[in-house]
Order: C-alpha cells, then sequence, then structure tokens
C-alpha cells in the first residue's frame, strides 16, 4: 500500500534546477534510502516531503492521516525535562488510560453487584474496553520499552533523572531519536542518523530498526548500515532520481553496470553517426550518389541520439606517499593508562604495531580512543606505562576537531603557508585533485562546510609524505565517494596506520587488525571488522560453554561422582593446550628475535661504511635473503599452531 508519492518533482534555487521530474514512492513496509554525492539536494527533498520547502514543480502525496516522524541532521531534543520523563511523554495516552483503569477498580470495589447491578455492569464494561485497548497498546510493556530503547543509546537508570538541557549536543540528538523509535509512526525518516552512535549503539540499532513495523526513509554515508537495513535505493544525481531495488552494494554494482551498458550503446551510436557523417559529406555533391546521401541525412536527422552518460559525482583524486621508509618496529605501548588527573578513561592499554600494518581502535563511546591517540602524538600525557617509537618513524595526524585548520585563513594559504617554496600553480594543481578548484581556493576556512575541511585536512595530510599516519574519525563530514577515495589511498599506502572510526564499512575495507579499547583492557583482533565481529562471538561461545562445563563440574562434585575416563581425557587435553601455548610464545619470541635481526641487518646496509661496499652489501643481502625466508617459514608454524589451538578450543 503506498503511503507517500513525489511525482514529477522540481526544485530551483537562484534560477537553476537543483533536480528535476523526481519520482519516489514509499510503501507501507518500505526500507528505502536516499544516497548521492554531497550538494545534490537530498536533504532539501527530504524537507519538501515534511513542508518545510516549497515544491517549484510537482506533486507530493501522502496518505490520509499518515504520522511521519522526521530526524533532521544533528538536530537534538531542546527541553528542560530530564532524560525519562521526556520519554514518557510519548505515552502521555496510556498513561491516561492507566490512572482511569486504577479509578475505574476504585469505584467497582466501592459498589455492590447486586444492589447496584446496572451501574455495576455499565463501570465493569468500559473498564474491560479500556483494559483491552490498554494492553493491546502494551500499556504493561511502555516503561521496560522505555528502559529497553535508552540502554539501547548507552543511557542507564543512574541517568534517567539528569536534565536534557545540560547534555551534549550528540546526546541530545540520541535521545530525539530514541524518542521517536518510542513514537513509532507510519513512516520514519531519518538523516544520517549514525552520527554520534559507537559502534556498538549503530548495531543495536540495526537491530530495532530491522523489526520496525512501519516504513523507512533515510538519509545515510554508512554503507554498513545501509546494507544491513534497506532495500531499496533512491540515487539523486544528473539533477535526476534513480530508482534501484536492493541494498547499497547490489546498488553500486547495477549503477557500474547500467553505466557501462550506456556507453557502450553511446560508443556504438556514435561510431554510426561518424560513418553516416563521412558518408554524407563525400557523396552529397555527386551527382552519381547525391539522392544516396541525401537518404542518410534523413537517417541522421531522424535517428534518436544517445545522449552521453555523464557521472556528476566528481570525486578526489590523491595518495599518500612516505618520502622514507621507517624501521618494521613502529609503536609500543606498555600497561598504559589514559585519561586525565581526575578521570581515568582506560587502564592496562597494550598495543604493539609494525610496519605495513592498518590497526583500527574500537570500542564504546567515552572509553578514551581519541585521548588514547593524542596520548601517543604527546598531546595528553600518559597517566601511567610505557610508550616507545621504532626507528625512522615520520608521523602524521588527522584530527576530527579540525584544530590543524586556520579559520582566518583562506583554503590556497592554508596549504601554501605550509610549503611556501612549492609554486602556486602546484598549489592550486593540488588543491583541485581535492576538488578545490576556481574561486574555491579564495574561500575563507571558517567559510567551508564540515565536508570541505576534512578534505582540506586530507590535502595538509597528503603533502607531509608521513610514514605512520594517526587518524581520528577521518570519514566524518565525507560523502560515500570522497570515503572510497579515502580507503583505496590508505589501501595503497605504503606505510603505517593507526586509525579510530566508527564507520565498520571503512574498517572492513582498510584494516588488517582490530583493537578492541575498553575501560579494563587492550584486546587485538587479527582481521577487518567482520572477523573481529566473529572472533568475539566465538570467544562468548568459548565461555559460555566453559561456563556449563563449570556448572557441570559442580554438579558432578556435589553428588560425588569419579569418572576416571573422563578426568584422564580432561588431563590429557590440559597437557595438549599447555604444549600449544608453549609453542605459539616460543614462536612469537622468534618471530621478535628474528624482527630484530632484520632491522640491524638493514641498518648496516643502508650505513654509509657498508653503502659503497659490494661485497658486504652481498653479504647482507644474503643474510636477509635467509632471515626473511626463516620469517615466513616461523609465520606459517604460528598460524598453524593458533589455529590448531582454535579448533582445539572449539
Amino acid at each position: 500500500m503506498i503511503i507517500l508519492q513525489a511525482q514529477n518533482v522540481t526544485k530551483r534555487f537562484g534560477g537553476e534546477d537543483l533536480f528535476t521530474n523526481v519520482n519516489l514512492t514509499v510503501q507501507d513496509k518500505s526500507r528505502i534510502a536516499l544516497v548521492g554525492r554531497n550538494g545534490a539536494g537530498k536533504s532539501t527533498l527530504i524537507k519538501m516531503i515534511m513542508g518545510d520547502e516549497s515544491i517549484d514543480d510537482g506533486t507530493i502525496n501522502r496518505k490520509k492521516g499518515l504520522t511521519i516522524g522526521y530526524l533532521a541532521q544533528d538536530t537534538g531534543l531542546n527541553t528542560s525535562l530530564n532524560i525519562y520523563d521526556e520519554m514518557l511523554s510519548v505515552f502521555s495516552e496510556l498513561i491516561e488510560e492507566e490512572a482511569k483503569i486504577h479509578e475505574l477498580e476504585i469505584q467497582i470495589s466501592k459498589l455492590d453487584p447486586i444492589q447496584n447491578s446496572e451501574q455495576f455492569e455499565k463501570l465493569s464494561n468500559t473498564y474491560d474496553r479500556i483494559r483491552n485497548e490498554f494492553e493491546q497498546n502494551n500499556g504493561y510493556g511502555y516503561k521496560a520499552e522505555i528502559r529497553g530503547v535508552l540502554h539501547g543509546f548507552g543511557f542507564l537508570e543512574k541517568d534517567y533523572q539528569r536534565s536534557i538541557s545540560e547534555l551534549s549536543g550528540g546526546q541530545k540528538t540520541q535521545l530525539a531519536l530514541a524518542k521517536l523509535l518510542l513514537e513509532k509512526p507510519q513512516l520514519l525518516i531519518l538523516d544520517e542518523p549514525t552520527n554520534h552512535l559507537d559502534v556498538t549503539t549503530i548495531a543495536w540499532l540495526e537491530g530495532y530498526i530491522q523489526n520496525y513495523q512501519g516504513a523507512l526513509l533515510m538519509i545515510s554515508h554508512d554503507r554498513y548500515f545501509l546494507d544491513k537495513i534497506v532495500n531499496e535505493i533512491y540515487d539523486l544525481s544528473n539533477h535526476t532520481l534513480t530508482h534501484y531495488k536492493g541494498n547499497y552494494s547490489s546498488f553500486i554494482k547495477q549503477k557500474d553496470q547500467q553505466i557501462s551498458t550506456q556507453l557502450k550503446e553511446y560508443d556504438k551510436q556514435q561510431k554510426k553517426i561518424d560513418k553516416l557523417e563521412t558518408f554524407i559529406d563525400k557523396n552529397i555533391v555527386r551527382a552519381s550518389s547525391t539522392k544516396q546521401a541525401q537518404a542518410r541525412r534523413k537517417q541522421l536527422q531522424k535517428m534518436d541520439k544517445i545522449d552521453k552518460p555523464i557521472n556528476d559525482n566528481k570525486v578526489a583524486h590523491f595518495s599518500f606517499t612516505p618520502t622514507k621508509q621507517s624501521g618494521n618496529n613502529i609503536l609500543k605501548i606498555t600497561d598504559a593508562k589514559i585519561g586525565y588527573p581526575n578521570k581515568l578513561l582506560s587502564q592496562d592499554v597494550n598495543l604493539e604495531i609494525k610496519k605495513h600494518q592498518a590497526v583500527a581502535i574500537v570500542g564504546p563511546n567515552g572509553v578514551g580512543k581519541s585521548t588514547l591517540l593524542k596520548s601517543i602524538l604527546g598531546k595528553i600525557p600518559f597517566i601511567d606505562g610505557k610508550i616507545q617509537f621504532g626507528t625512522g618513524i615520520e608521523t602524521g595526524y588527522y584530527d576530527q576537531e579540525q584544530r590543524n585548520l586556520h579559520s582566518n585563513k583562506t583554503v590556497l594559504n592554508e596549504l601554501w603557508d605550509d610549503h611556501p617554496t612549492t609554486p602556486e600553480g602546484d598549489i592550486r594543481g593540488i588543491l583541485g585533485s581535492f576538488l578545490f578548484s576556481g574561486n574555491d581556493v579564495e574561500k575563507f576556512v571558517s567559510d567551508l562546510s564540515g565536508g570541505e575541511k576534512a578534505r582540506l585536512l586530507l590535502t595538509k595530510l597528503s603533502m607531509r609524505h608521513d610514514n605512520f599516519l594517526i587518524l581520528d574519525e577521518p570519514t566524518n563530514h565525507l560523502d560515500i565517494d570522497s570515503r572510497e577515495v579515502l580507503e583505496k589511498a590508505l589501501q595503497q599506502f605504503e606505510g603505517t596506520i593507526l586509525f579510530v572510526s566508527h564507520d565498520r564499512y571503512f574498517i572492513n575495507q582498510v584494516a588488517t587488525s582490530v583493537v578492541e579499547l575498553s575501560f579494563e583492557k587492550t584486546t587485538p583482533y587479527l582481521g577487518n571488522y567482520d572477523y573481529y565481529l566473529e572472533k568475539k562471538e566465538e570467544l562468548l561461545a568459548i565461555a559460555e560453554n566453559q561456563k556449563n562445563d563449570s556448572s557441570d563440574a559442580v554438579t558432578i562434585s556435589s553428588t560425588q561422582s569419579t569418572d576416571k575416563t573422563n578426568y584422564q581425557l580432561n588431563k590429557e587435553n590440559q597437557k595438549k593446550l599447555r604444549k600449544l601455548n608453549r609453542k605459539i610464545e616460543d614462536l612469537e619470541n622468534q618471530l621478535s628475535q628474528l624482527d630484530e635481526q632484520k632491522n640491524q641487518i638493514e641498518a648496516e646496509m643502508a650505513s654509509e661504511e657498508n653503502y659503497t661496499d659490494v661485497s658486504k652489501l652481498s653479504e647482507l643481502q644474503t643474510q636477509l635473503d635467509q632471515i626473511t625466508t626463516d620469517i615466513v617459514t616461523v609465520e606459517q608454524d604460528w598460524e598453524n599452531a593458533s589455529i590448531e589451538l582454535e579448533e582445539f578450543s572449539e
């Protein structure tokens, strides 16, 4: 059943069409994503649907009585109520019904059903009707529902009495979304709902929305979230709206295939046109063939010309290129505590990063992920612990707060002042590759959008040519196209990366390992985000099995059962487990020693005294080749032993 439809809708700004004759249909169970580059008009179209923007041409029709819940980007609750009372206000009608039920119970209890039979029956019927409505509307469960949603967004019962006016902007936005979910409108419209949410909360929101009974229309740059939630895509590009079935990944494949097909059809027609025009030019003046040329001309005039496919999604083109290579050991943090003098955020932080790794830091909001990066950079001192950098490390930092930019400078000077010996033309060319062209370079930094500032920061970072990049939420403010370009640049980067991100799709594309940061410790996982989730589930399952085994053991002990066979088997298993753990530890020690030897040989090869000694270099190269072979062998042994340990644990 169609609940909302936009038909041939056009929007103009300054006499130019932002989009023309767009059509969009929302069914009662739709799961729709509206995608397109920044500035294409996505939020404008949503505001037109909500009646907050005028419609220049076309119509938008809604089902009679349609309830719409709308969360604009970075919009939070503005109220003096506390958290719980604000959420409770959603259920005001249920609360009135609940009070009425209690009132009727008191009235009925005071009546004699025999002497006041008529009044008793009337009140009883009213009571049954109201109570049935109350039950059908989850009257006995709405308080639990409030607690469940608030808990999903990270608000605990101790927070319920906090005044919303005292909260941060991000927390107010979270509560605005929480209230919308509790209201359950027939159509839920969300503009960047995952902003200000940590990975855990986004995962919870995915599960909640997947079970949402109404329709959903959303704008989001979170591709992982879109893949989980939506089954329709409307792509706003080239001033028009194109509909695709499937999730985001399916849409990308379909669009690429569509553009490829259109290009082939266009090229095919162009060849035919060239052939016709060549024939006409050669034969139009010849008496013997002029009629044939005229016929070809008519054929050309009647032909429906195919427009060349245009991709208006201009994207940045850049790369990160270190000028020198670092040693194999990049960074080691041992038993650290991070936070501030009066506030400990995380303890037992242990982190070891090797050359060419891309390590993602994940964890809940408030655990100190950004603080950890700043502590590594020396901006915030470690409360306790040791930090050691390797040799030849040159560090570049992307600050999500964008404090490395100067609001009073122009875009051109922001970059040129850092590289005054570089010709202006080269600086403009570099800025152009990051989509700053023409008059854009004369803009003041203070006048840039969040996305433009993000691109400018990436421009500055690419010009430094560091070999160790520390990135704090680098995809914030970037549209999907820019995120994909950044991913490719980091995948091709010949250095080492440490980054914090809540963009799980981005983590999957870039990370070679994930480190989970909690208040108590750091836990490393080899692989990308999906692998991290998989291993966490496995570890939880193992812990649950061990808990059950422990419970079984207590039961056996209490009944004084003695099973010698099981005892012996468990003893053998424990012995094998200890042997595997020792083997893995020995292999890790071997790898560490081999890495140190490799670094020493590389340092010797780079020294001035050996640089021109051909025989010495040859000898060192032979040693290096042997050590490299040994490292590969030991790494393979370590991987096999780790797999055996995992299988044994299962």
